[in-house]
């Protein structure tokens, strides 16, 4: 049949290629004599049982009975086809591809020649990006701003950081004077799909995006300070061909030797986190890029590590993303830490106020994930009262449906146990009942019991639903506003999906409402918008409820302020200037309840 990659180049694949170094790319192996040995990167396992035999070309799994050649191999875990994975290796092993008699161009090589195009384009902008940001004028307030960050000009151009310049128009003129086609460029999601000849990153700070083989694949951009509101803090790729977000790790080509040595992993929010923890030496961090951890994500480390250490923000939805990865690891049977950063926001800061020691010692002393879990239900839930006990053991009883083993299971009840100050015999019976437990509380990790229904709509969910009804006001109502300022637990959940979109580049309707973690919320939601009530008042209610919302926590403020000063009876001088203090901020906020 005309078109077949011949039998010629698939012996010599077979013979040329390294099955060790392919599969070494995902799931750490070790020598035993002649054999290679690690656990198998098809199903989770701890104990190695995944073998490979070199001198075959062979490899078996005694867990789930995979096996197969270094061909079969690239087809499971790439999933593409046989002449695809063939040709994969071929390129690999430095063998070239040849077909049978006809003369045709197969369709599988033609889309790997344009994927090979396209890459080669990425490289090529990336290049274009790092000598703007390195050697123009134009690109000097980018590197003002990283250097001011304390990124040093080898972690540039380690990372080939670039500036993308402002002109919109500059990069499809220049592409096509190099003889690149329209067609071609317009798909390649380098320019604005509603304007395809203006190039979507302008103006900014560029993160190439490499793939595990150190090839530019997809780019993030980062707004350079100042910025006006409407601007999106951070930009990345779609999806294309050569680039899937939800399996793509920032920072992975850098640290896949790391973590293959060190056999831990950390995950962090975003693509300067992965910088400075690099620059200081601590170069095993990742990033996903814009999207939550998902099981694709685990499956790229999962052969390589024992552990993973998360360094999440420490805002309400950056806790939030923590405890869903902690479960998403756990599934996974991965050992998890929580690094606490102290002396700044994030790890770029710390480095740079504190120095690398300072990070280093945070990672350190990550604390375990069971600790961090229990420590944040004990904020979640009123843990003095009944109620609140069994609604944070009926949350943490998630997180240990999760683990692995039947001894981590039970060590976990006695830290419950413990720190909560519960009764065993009581705990284990709710334990082993949990989901009629769960039926009568309604309880859910990351939720609050609430029954959405018999909410009313008060001035706080009416705020949020009127920012769901549009969209554009939430860049303005982060700004004035935090998740803390709302006292309404629906309210709550829906500013937090609010944020979550917003951060993943995703503030939609689905994006709000796939964010929102209770069906009955998202129910509300959807018959809200859907009557269309906020139509045409949306601002006026949204302006109107953070005045509400801020004069509501300035009261609360002045309600505190009054109780210390009831509480001082000046006896010494240090007493007279306290009261002296807390009487004028009194004042102060007695005069704004006024404007």
């Amino acid at each position: 049949m005309s078109g077949l990659i011949s039998r010629e180049t698939i012996d010599a694949v077979k013979s040329k290629v390294d099955i060790v170094s392919v599969i070494g790319e995902y799931t750490r192996l070790e020598r035993r004599g002649a054999d290679w040995w690690g656990c198998c990167p098809f199903h989770n396992e701890k104990s190695p049982s995944f073998h490979v035999e070199p001198d075959k070309n062979f490899y078996y799994c005694f867990g789930c009975h995979a096996k197969g050649d270094a061909i079969s191999f690239i087809m499971e875990m790439e999933k593409i086809s046989y002449p695809d994975a063939v040709i994969q290796l071929a390129k690999k092993a430095g063998v070239e591809v040849k077909f049978g008699a006809g003369g045709q161009v197969p369709e599988d090589l033609r889309k790997n020649q344009e994927l090979d195009q396209m890459v080669d384009l990425y490289g090529r902008v990336a290049s274009l990006f790092h000598y703007f940001l390195m050697e123009t004028d134009s690109g000097k307030k980018a590197l003002d701003y990283v250097t001011k960050r304390g990124l040093s000009p080898e972690t540039i151009k380690k990372f080939r950081l670039g500036y993308a310049p402002s002109d919109r128009k500059w990069l499809k003129i220049f592409l096509k004077k190099k003889n690149f086609s329209e067609d071609f460029l317009n798909k390649s999601g380098l320019f604005s799909s509603k304007y395809p000849d203006y190039a979507f990153f302008s103006d900014r700070l560029m993160f190439p995006i490499f793939n595990r083989k150190d090839q530019v694949v997809a780019f993030g951009g980062r707004v350079l300070p100042p910025s006006s509101e409407d601007q999106r803090k951070y930009l990345n790729s779609g999806d294309l061909p050569q680039f899937k977000k939800r399996e793509t790790l920032f920072g992975f080509n850098f640290a896949k030797k790391a973590i293959r040595e060190n056999k831990k992993v950390i995950f962090c929010e975003g693509n300067m986190d992965v910088i400075a923890y690099h620059q200081s030496g601590l170069n095993y961090a990742v990033a996903t890029l814009g999207t939550a951890m998902t099981e694709e994500h685990i499956k790229i480390i999962r052969g390589f590590v024992d552990t993973v250490l998360l360094s999440f923000d420490s805002d309400e939805a950056g806790q939030k993303a923590t405890v869903k990865a902690i479960l998403l690891c756990r599934k996974a049977g991965l050992a998890v830490k929580v690094i606490q950063l102290s002396g700044g926001k994030d790890p770029a800061e710390i480095m740079l106020k504190y120095g690398s020691q300072t990070l280093t010692n945070d990672v350190n002393c990550a604390i375990i994930d069971s600790t961090f879990i229990l420590s944040k239900l004990a904020k979640d839930y009123p843990v003095e009262t009944s109620d609140g006990k069994v609604k944070a053991a009926l949350d943490f009883f998630q997180y240990i449906d999760a683990l692995q083993s039947d001894i981590q299971k039970e060590s976990c009840l006695e830290q419950l146990i413990q720190t909560f100050n519960l009764s065993p015999e009581a705990v284990r019976r709710d334990f082993n009942n949990r989901e009629q437990a769960r039926e009568r509380m309604a309880g859910g990790l990351n939720t609050q019991v609430q029954e959405i229904r018999k909410v009313k709509i008060n001035s706080e969910l009416r705020v949020v639903l009127a920012i769901v009804a549009d969209l554009h006001q939430f860049v303005q109502v982060r700004n004035e506003l935090s998740v803390n300022d709302f006292e309404d637990p629906s309210a709550k959940r829906i500013f937090i999906a609010l944020e979550e979109s917003f951060r993943a580049d995703d503030l939609t309707f689905l994006g709000v409402l796939n964010r929102c973690d209770d069906k009955e919320l998202q129910e509300l939601v959807t018959k809200v918008i859907e009557a269309k009530e906020f139509s045409a008042t949306e601002s006026k209610v949204v302006q109107d409820g953070i005045r509400l919302i801020k004069r509501k926590k300035l009261e609360k403020h002045r309600e505190k302020l009054l109780n210390r000063i009831r509480q001082i009876k000046p006896a010494t001088v240090q007493d007279e200037e306290m009261l002296k203090e807390l009487l004028s901020e009194k004042m102060n906020i007695d005069q704004k309840l006024k404007q």
